[in-house]
């Protein structure tokens, strides 16, 4: 199991994010504070609280899904990248 740590700025950010989310045949879940969520479930991304840094779990490997995910990764975790 992979996984990302990301911010979703705008409502728009997490709409394509879940979209993105939706195209992997694989699960990925979207967690904060203990509170599991699917992330191919809108309603269940915007359930959380999209102020906090997110981290995303996925079971598969896609490379474009994942590099979708560093454009969203916070600016602290781009410090640590670097």
């Amino acid at each position: 199991m992979k996984t990302m740590k990301i911010k979703l700025a705008t409502v728009e950010e997490a709409k394509d994010f879940v979209n993105a989310a939706a195209r992997c045949d694989f699960d990925v879940n979207v967690s904060y504070n203990h509170v599991i969520i699917d992330a191919k479930s809108i309603l269940g991304v915007f359930s959380m609280d999209l102020r906090q840094v997110l981290t995303v779990s996925m079971n598969g490997d896609d490379e474009t899904f994942e590099d979708y995910l560093r454009t969203l990764a916070p600016v602290s975790e781009m410090k640590r990248i670097a």
